[in-house]
């Protein structure tokens, strides 16, 4: 208060002095002595007010003595903008999430035991139509001109086989009146293709069901088949698994001689030179690996076909006993 009193006292004696004053002196100087005045005035303050001032923390002090937190907070607030704090609404939530996971891992976990405990399905493969303990069926195989039907005619005189020719049949069903298949088993024959599997198989079980039905013979040679390995399991899957292979190994050049020499009086469309050149080949690439196929599984008696027809019949016999008893 004495400071304050003395400074007033200070300002009206320099408006007074500024009244009374020469003309000459400036407003710049009387504001300048008023200055001085009002600052000498200004150290000569209390020792109250002073120990008042230093006992009361500057802003900047104030400041240094808060945690770092609060001082950012308070910088902030002085722009106008607020710093949301660390458990604020706007983090990302994470429990949802978590939620869908596991309910994911459960829902899965369900199924795989759910499909453990129930019994394998297994889809039992067709049965025959005939039973290997029941029927015999004997495969005839062996290249155009082997002498298969030759073989054949004296097995079924001796020994009470039924002989079926895969391709007497399919000449028999080309000529049917009506037939579905006649002219695609024509154009087969002639250029010494293979007929589709399914006609040759549905035409061989036919016959066979025939035969059991009118004779009761259930021994069948069945000549020329299979052609190819997919009618060899073919038949085997629908109608009856054979019992073995009777192969007639035979040189092409003594086949093509004997078809040749057949042509003349056989009236087949196909015992020419081109039909029979092609059909070796076909023998060859198709045929053959049948035979493989059943030697591998010990299902093959092979004979020489270029000896004389009672040679190779001899021939047959004694193989044939070997492998199925002397009453075979």
């Amino acid at each position: 208060m004495a400071a304050t009193a003395s400074g007033r006292q200070a300002w009206r004696q320099l408006v007074r002095t500024s009244c009374r004053g020469p003309a000459t002196t400036t407003p710049s100087t009387y504001s300048r002595l008023a200055f001085r005045r009002l600052a000498s005035s200004t150290t000569q303050a209390s020792p109250r007010r002073a120990a008042t001032q230093s006992s009361s923390p500057s802003p900047s002090s104030f400041l240094r003595q808060q945690p770092l937190a609060q001082r950012s907070s308070y910088s902030s607030g002085s722009q106008g903008k607020s710093t949301p704090p660390r458990n604020s609404n706007n983090q990302v939530k994470f429990w949802p999430f978590l939620i869908i996971i596991a309910c994911g891992s459960g829902g899965y976990m369900l199924l795989v035991n759910r499909r453990i405990e129930m019994p394998p399905t297994t889809t039992k493969p067709p049965s025959p139509a005939f039973s290997p303990t029941d029927v015999t069926v004997l495969f005839v195989l062996g290249g155009p001109g082997a002498g298969k039907g030759t073989q054949c005619a004296r097995l079924v005189r001796d020994y009470h086989f039924t002989h079926l020719s895969a391709g007497d049949l399919l000449r028999a069903e080309q000529d049917r009146p009506g037939s579905q298949y006649g002219q695609l088993i024509r154009d087969c024959i002639k250029d010494g293709a293979i007929v589709p599997m399914e006609v040759t198989v549905a035409l061989l079980e036919n016959a066979m069901r025939e035969t059991i039905t009118t004779s009761k013979n259930k021994k069948f040679l069945i000549d020329g088949f299979p052609r190819k390995m997919d009618q060899a399991l073919k038949f085997e899957e629908v109608v009856c698994p054979a019992k073995l292979v009777l192969f007639y190994d035979c040189p092409e050049a003594e086949m093509e001689k004997r078809l040749l020499e057949r042509g003349k009086t056989s009236g087949r469309a196909d015992d020419n030179a081109d039909s029979i050149r092609k059909r070796f080949r076909t023998f060859v690439e198709t045929s053959m690996p049948v035979v493989d196929h059943y030697e591998s599984e010990d299902r093959v008696v092979k004979v020489d076909a270029t000896s004389t027809p009672d040679g190779v019949y001899a021939d047959t016999q004694t193989k044939l006993k070997k492998v199925l008893g002397d009453k075979f």
